[in-house]
């Protein structure tokens, strides 16, 4: 097969795979979190409240530990870059009625924003431990 009609294999970008990695490392201390309060020696019939609160507090710090980084990572990598393509906003503005835009939706990824700061998703992850 001539090189010029060979397929070109596919990068994944390194932001993704970045995102991938954090992930996965979130992941990973979760199962380590798991694996360690299971591996503990079984309660008796009297310290099962407490094997339940220890539990439970040892699956809340372990789940704090892997899911705090994440939700403070940059969503958009090129954010406050001259190269940012979520910075080109565009608007328009019909007779006297209020202008509309697209910087509206790509203000907070454009500033550096993280899923903290996002309008909609940035409130579900207040129930999410971290």
């Amino acid at each position: 097969m001539p090189s010029h009609a060979r397929p070109k294999p596919s990068r994944i970008p390194r932001s993704l795979l970045r995102a991938g990695l954090v992930l996965s490392a979130a992941g990973a201390a979760l199962a380590a979190g798991g694996a360690a309060s299971a591996s503990a020696a079984p309660a008796s019939a009297t310290d099962t409240g407490a094997t339940a609160s220890a539990l439970t507090g040892a699956l809340l710090n372990s789940a704090a530990g892997g899911l705090g980084p994440v939700k403070d990572l940059k969503i958009d990598p090129l954010a406050n870059t001259s190269v940012d393509p979520l910075a080109n906003a565009v608007g328009t503005q019909i007779a006297d009625f209020k202008p509309v835009g697209t910087n509206l939706l790509t203000d907070p990824l454009t500033g550096g924003g993280t899923l903290r700061n996002l309008p909609l998703v940035g409130t579900l992850t207040k129930v999410l431990p971290g």
